[in-house]
């Protein structure tokens, strides 16, 4: 079979529920239903495992497919990499995304795979962090199942890349929103500033506007009124206060429409996959 022609699987996962797509290669894929399937953490075990259980239990018929994934940000951990004129090579680069994730995470890293995005010494880049034996057992489910798995990429990077053309702004406030989880990026003139990944606690608009608040605070340039690009479909009705000093700028789906497994809104659980804890 053509490499061309091998229909595309893509998946979402989170810690309690994936998405999953079938799309159908041709001149112009067809899409076949979306599975939304539902699931309880397991106690004891990564918060991955139970998802990656249901995972492989709605991989059907999937042989000559190719895989890709996007990883909640529950399951990621990021660190920018400011530019550095000295760095140049692959090697240099790998490095200095070790040193600084062991800044932040000590001994924990020796556990995780570190993905690295394309480098530039002029505006620097962000490195990703996965569990290594989350992403092992990916690359065997994808071999049971004979499939090819093409990508694994971050929720937040994924996001990022799909409506970069259309964000503007010399700073750029951008967040991605889910289940559990606000994720926090700031850009300033192309260069990575800063990336705050944080469960949810308490309200999602309160725990948003608190985040930005003090990561203005740390970028140490705000505005009377900043603009924050926000990408949350789980979240439709997400509003900020007036006069908070910020305004929400919705994710320009009108003109790139939202890649078909990312999450949306659970309207009703009744017959949807269920995994018990």
């Amino acid at each position: 079979m053509s490499r061309l022609w091998r229909d595309q699987i893509q998946v979402f996962l989170a810690p309690e529920r994936i998405d999953l797509v079938r799309l159908a290669r041709g001149f112009k894929p067809v899409q076949a239903a979306k599975i939304t399937a539902l699931c309880q953490r397991i106690q004891g075990v990564p918060a991955w495992q139970a998802a990656v259980q249901n995972l492989e239990k709605n991989l059907t018929d999937v042989a000559g497919t190719e895989l890709t994934i996007t990883l909640s940000n529950h399951f990621v951990r990021y660190v920018t990499l400011p530019p550095q004129a000295e760095i140049a090579t692959p090697e240099e680069v790998k490095s200095y995304a070790t040193f600084r994730l062991r800044e932040i995470y000590a001994e924990r890293i020796d556990s995780w795979n570190l993905s690295v995005s394309e480098w530039n010494p002029v505006n620097g880049a962000i490195c990703a962090a996965i569990p290594r034996d989350l992403m092992t057992q990916l690359e065997a489910m994808a071999a049971r199942h004979q499939c090819k798995l093409k990508e694994v990429e971050p929720y937040l990077a994924s996001v990022y890349d799909h409506w970069r053309k259309l964000l503007s702004g010399n700073t750029l406030f951008f967040a991605v929103i889910e289940t559990g989880r606000i994720c926090i990026a700031i850009l300033s003139n192309g260069i990575w500033y800063s990336i705050r990944n944080q469960r949810i606690l308490h309200g999602v608009a309160d725990e948003l506007l608190a985040a930005l608040d003090q990561e203005a605070i740390f970028f140490g340039n705000k505005e009377a009124i900043e603009l924050v690009y926000v990408f949350a479909p789980e979240h439709p009705a997400l509003t900020l206060p007036k006069n908070c000093g910020w305004n929400i700028v919705p994710i320009p789906t009108d003109q790139i429409p939202v890649l078909p497994h990312y999450p949306s809104v659970v309207a009703d659980n009744a017959g949807m996959d269920q995994c018990p804890a």
